[in-house]
């Protein structure tokens, strides 16, 4: 059985030499074939005989594989696969491995949200101008106990940005497609009141994956409906949340701020106002790298093999039609 492992699968942990990922599997599953493919012509190559393929698949190499039985992504967004339409129609699963990326998303929501609430960035920008200026913040730093927190996609990443809000004391509600009940948050509503959950929320925090459903869901208008005194944290894929709208409505005050961890396009543009706003705070698509994430990858596909070759059901199938 061949199996093809990319570059995109990212299993490489802190100080492991860049062959880890196929010893490793080589050493777990002595009887299956892997081969490392580094370029889409390497990948056609071992097409014809693939029965597995780990990474984000071109249409080129799908229609190439005809002994492929199963897609597994390494990442959590499986947007990119779905890219492909005859992926989309077949009957052979996509698998992904979202759970390793929960903890550390939910952490940079909250660094996101308290660097905002503190004016930490303020604070290191005087800091590295060696500025001493206690009375700037008085009256402006936001304590987060009590504050309306609203989450967009209540799945794995939601529920623990809200068991993350707990400890803050913050009051949570949220919309998702299929809503239901949370000892973390006080409401999970359907995506009907999401223009009421905008309305009363202080934080506003964006989890849900990027599908035909949801991109360009926060648009003009549903930015309108937040506070002037409201953020926005968008933590799951870039193009749900109008960039040039929400960086117009920090610019002119109508929003307080905004944290983004990943845009439509990748980087934005130079000109863009998300790369200069005061209070958008902007990471570079990087909230889940810490060094667990690339173990729990490479974990998360060793079992689903193991269960692959057993026959036995996988982890973590994506519903290819709705998107996630």
């Amino acid at each position: 059985m061949k199996v093809i492992v990319t570059p995109m699968f990212g299993g490489v942990g802190p100080g492991e030499p860049d062959d880890v990922v196929i010893r490793d599997l080589e050493a777990t599953f002595p009887g299956v074939d892997f081969v490392w493919c580094e370029t889409d012509a390497e990948e056609l190559a071992a097409a014809p005989e693939a029965e597995v393929f780990c990474g984000w698949p071109s249409r080129e190499f799908f229609l190439a594989a005809p002994r492929l039985k199963w897609i597994h992504c390494p990442g959590t967004g499986i947007d990119g696969v779905l890219r492909v339409p005859e992926i989309v129609s077949s009957d052979i699963p996509v698998t992904n491995a979202r759970e390793p990326h929960v903890s550390p998303m939910a952490t940079h929501v909250f660094a996101f949200i308290t660097v905002l609430a503190q004016k930490l960035h303020e604070m290191l920008d005087q800091q590295k101008a060696r500025q001493w200026r206690t009375y700037d913040f008085p009256w402006r730093q936001i304590d987060l106990e009590g504050q309306v927190l609203g989450i967009l996609g209540f799945g794995n990443i939601g529920q623990r940005v809200a068991r993350r809000a707990s400890g803050f004391e913050m009051e949570v509600y949220a919309v998702d497609k299929f809503p239901r009940p949370s000892p973390h948050a006080r409401e999970v509503w359907g995506l009907d009141r999401l223009d009421q959950l905008l309305e009363i929320s202080d934080w506003f925090v964006v989890t849900v994956p990027r599908t035909a459903e949801t991109r360009g869901l926060i648009d003009r208008r549903r930015i309108g409906l937040m506070k002037s005194s409201a953020h926005l944290v968008v933590i799951s894929r870039g193009g749900i949340v109008d960039e040039e709208t929400l960086g117009q409505a920090v610019r002119s005050g109508d929003l307080a701020g905004a944290g983004i961890d990943a845009t439509e396009k990748e980087p934005p543009a130079p000109d863009s106002p998300l790369w200069d706003t005061p209070n958008i705070l902007l990471s570079p698509h990087a909230s889940a790298f810490t060094p667990s994430l690339y173990i729990g990858r490479r974990e998360v596909f060793k079992e689903n093999l193991r269960r692959y070759l057993a026959g036995e059901p996988f982890l973590y199938v994506c519903d290819k039609k709705a998107g996630f």
